[in-house]
């Protein structure tokens, strides 16, 4: 039987109501006072949607086949990427193979290359593969881990983001990685506040427990530099994205100055294999962080991380839930997932991309066995409000 073609290419937006985990509450912990490129402005110090790390809203990709299969995928990009989706790229997927996969990203790439490269466009690129990845599973009855080769271990083990990661440890997860709440423009008593802080949950978890922090992308070579060796004395494992993405200079200058034993890790705002190309060549980090709804999808993502194994690199995509574990669980590279902690207080697992994302699985213990179910195994919320500002 031929493979179906696609039909229809549909974008949406969806904002507020917490179906954008960047668009959460004021008691938020994923919004209090973390270390920002932003905060060398006291007015934009307090809380990141203060500078507009919400203005975007979250954008709904869905890819139907000719028999009325839908697969649907999700990243950061609102009503921008929908217009690129609707008034661009669907003409390179509409009446083509669902099985082409390979050359679609490639026209998508090259097409938008005058205006994309980064960002939005490859954030929309990345939910377009996405969505055929998930097309694709249901239409063959597979899960897309299966699509990718099939899994080299039985379950996920996770490390938990958030504000309490002696909570984490008692909800079994292997390590813990703090939001870093002060920066440079906080002087001597952010620093002072931040070791505080890394002391004090060094304190509450066993030494087993792995300790890590979100800089990201708010620190300079100097300021990383003393952070890394005074947090090295409460066994600080890794210092993540701590510099600005481009400055991979700098991330091969940190690497050579923190101390024996500590990573530097980077890469969550990084795009598609020539970004990764320089950060592995130039040795910029021990681990990196692709987004696989940002970084240009799984399509992507795969040669990422032939690219990192090949450095002796390993790979821990950022966030993304279900978009990355199916991913993680079929590669040796990836030894363990990041998950990150929604709920407010992060005293609870709570589903990332709730309320949008129904049968989302979340880690039981630290650990997460996929489910069998065609595509990426989640479906859309119809209590979410859609809507496609740029209908066709």
């Amino acid at each position: 039987m031929a493979m179906p073609r696609i039909r229809a290419v549909r974008a949406f937006v969806v904002r507020g109501g917490g179906a954008d985990y960047h668009d959460q509450g004021a008691e938020h912990w994923i919004d209090d006072h973390i270390a920002t490129p932003m905060a060398k402005y006291p007015e934009y110090r307090q809380s990141r949607q203060a500078f507009g790390l919400n203005v975007l809203g979250t954008l709904v990709v869905e890819v139907e086949a000719d028999d009325g299969t839908v697969g649907f995928a999700l990243t950061t990009a609102g009503e921008p990427g929908a217009y690129i989706v609707e008034r661009h790229l669907a003409r390179f997927l509409e009446g083509a193979p669902v099985t082409d996969i390979e050359r679609i990203w490639d026209q998508l790439y090259n097409a938008t290359l005058y205006y994309g490269r980064k960002g939005i466009v490859v954030n929309v690129i990345s939910a377009i593969d996405l969505a055929l990845y998930d097309l694709l599973g249901k239409l063959r009855g597979e899960p897309v881990y299966a699509l990718l080769g099939g899994p080299v271990r039985d379950e996920l083990v996770f490390y938990a983001t958030g504000a309490r990661p002696d909570l984490a440890e008692g909800m079994g997860f292997i390590g813990g990685k703090l939001p870093l709440h002060h920066g440079p423009a906080e002087g001597p008593a952010g620093m002072r506040a931040n070791l505080r802080e890394l002391q004090t949950m060094r304190e509450r978890v066993s030494d087993d427990f792995f300790l890590a922090w979100d800089c990201w992308m708010s620190l300079d070579l100097d300021y990383a530099t003393r952070l890394a060796h005074a947090g090295a004395e409460f066994g600080l494992r890794w210092i993540e994205e701590a510099l600005p993405p481009d400055d991979y200079w700098g991330y091969a200058e940190l690497r050579r100055r923190v101390p024996p034993g500590m990573w530097v890790t980077t890469g969550e705002h990084e795009s598609t294999r020539y970004g990764f190309r320089l950060l592995l060549e130039m040795g910029c980090a021990d681990l990196i962080q692709p987004d696989v709804n940002w970084c240009g999808g799984i399509t992507e993502l795969l040669k990422i991380s032939a690219l990192a194994d090949a450095h002796g690199a390993m790979v821990v995509p950022h966030g993304s839930s279900v978009y990355s574990y199916h991913f993680v669980v079929t590669r040796h590279n990836s030894p363990f997932a990041e998950f990150l902690m929604m709920h407010p207080q992060a005293s609870e697992v709570v589903p990332m991309f709730s309320p949008l994302l129904l049968d989302e699985p979340v880690p039981v213990n630290g650990r997460l066995k996929l489910p069998e179910t065609p595509g990426f195994g989640v479906r859309l919320n119809p209590e979410c409000e859609l809507h496609r500002p740029y209908p066709r």
